[in-house]
């Protein structure tokens, strides 16, 4: 009887202490951005305190102002010209270069990265795991395999940060009627949490589809070239 009331108590208060490390650590980082400040604008010179969780509202509001800034014609301007300057530097060309192609690819609305759910046979045949759609790899390496491949990210559990990059034919993989979310949830819990069924997709990459001018015709629903 102990024990049943042990667990039944580490199962309310694990996920609850997890869950507040996590924002804890977030907080606490984005408010070493305050550090940025003059000495004479940091909350604890002007209020004498301290104030958790300032530097998070501060650094999204300098994220969103400078969103909002972009938007408008000097604003992509100056980010064209700052971009210029980055890509004539030698070491940091490279890195900015690498990490804003895959920001871009994650991030942006009309990117395709991450969609898309589909259970492909890895790590060999006969044993399926849970992938993450990417995109298409380009013409640089499908002219040297002579076949329209998918590029697939499959992720690792329970740390779904590392993983997998593997090339593969539409034709072998399935694609799963969740959401990334539920995927990510079902490899986190190391397939404890089943991911729930027929929930609606607000986007079907194009690289799952047989022919992508029909794909973005189609309703969102329809099949697109994938066996199910």
């Amino acid at each position: 009887m102990f024990k049943k009331y042990l667990i039944t108590g580490l199962l309310i208060w694990v996920p609850l202490a997890v869950t507040l490390w996590v924002l804890d650590a977030i907080v606490s980082t984005m408010d070493r951005t305050l550090l940025l400040l003059p000495v004479a604008w940091q909350p604890k010179q002007v209020l004498g305190f301290d104030v958790p969780g300032l530097g998070l509202v501060l650094t999204v509001l300098a994220v969103f102002v400078t969103g909002l800034l972009a938007h408008n014609f000097i604003g992509r301007q100056l980010v064209h010209w700052w971009e210029r300057l980055l890509s004539r530097i030698p070491i940091v060309r490279s890195i900015y270069s690498s990490v804003k192609q895959v920001s871009d690819t994650m991030l942006s609305p009309k990117g395709n990265a991450f969609r898309q759910a589909v259970l492909v046979e890895f790590p060999q045949r006969g044993h399926w795991a849970v992938g993450l759609v990417v995109g298409a790899p380009g013409p640089a390496i499908t002219r040297h395999l002579h076949d329209d491949l998918l590029t697939v990210f499959v992720p690792t559990a329970p740390n779904p940060t590392s993983g997998y990059t593997i090339l593969v034919r539409p034709s072998e993989v399935k694609e799963l009627d969740i959401s990334v979310d539920d995927a990510l949830k079902f490899i986190i819990s190391l397939g404890v949490v089943s991911p729930a069924e027929g929930r609606a997709r607000a986007h079907r990459p194009a690289a799952l589809t047989s022919d992508p001018t029909r794909a973005q015709a189609s309703a969102p629903g329809e099949a697109a070239g994938l066996p199910r």
